[in-house]
């Protein structure tokens, strides 16, 4: 399926459910007690949600938006826009944003904005992976996989042109075009 000239392994799915398992266990130290609401950024933090709720021992609701800022490329436009938006009412819940990956920061920014203006209890920031080298807006990121060098990646639902996000692990590109 990929090309072992030009990818090479990143991260195993045993590190990823490691890093997985991990967030969880906060999670479930933080919010004990409490009901939470989930918001996946579609398309991929679809499957890192998916194991991250199985480990999940708090009570939770599962939303899911979709914003673009990249469009087919492989670096952001900067320009954020919303093709799906939450259907829930989140007034005085707490909420936490899922996504796989962060890289610049303006999305999550426009996305943390966006959702602060609907009277949450509070906002935070869930993610597998954090480039934060290539932070151009900052964030406020309480829950990290891992923070990863400047690498083009794909798998575990990091995509290539819409593909190879069945991956089970987590590929770097060694050489970008």
């Amino acid at each position: 399926m990929i090309d072992e000239k030009n990818f090479t392994k990143y991260l195993s799915r045993f590190e990823i459910d490691a890093a997985v398992q991990e967030i969880a266990e906060r999670i479930n130290r933080d919010y004990a007690g409490q009901n939470i609401v989930l918001v996946a950024v579609l398309k991929g933090a679809y499957v890192f949600l998916a194991d991250l709720v199985r480990y999940l021992k708090v009570d939770f609701e599962v939303e899911f938006v979709r914003l673009s800022s990249y469009g087919r490329a492989r670096e952001s436009s900067g320009t954020v826009t919303i093709l799906k938006d939450i259907e829930a009412d989140i007034r005085g819940k707490h909420v936490l944003i899922v996504e796989e990956i962060i890289d610049s920061g303006r999305t999550l920014k426009f996305l943390v904005e966006r959702l602060r203006s609907s009277g949450p209890a509070s906002v935070e920031i869930v993610s597998l992976l954090d480039k934060e080298s290539k932070r151009v807006v900052q964030v406020p990121v309480k829950y990290v996989g891992r923070k990863i060098d400047d690498q083009f990646l794909i798998g575990y639902g990091l995509d290539l042109e819409e593909k190879c996000r069945n991956l089970p692990d987590i590929y770097y590109l060694k050489y970008p075009n």
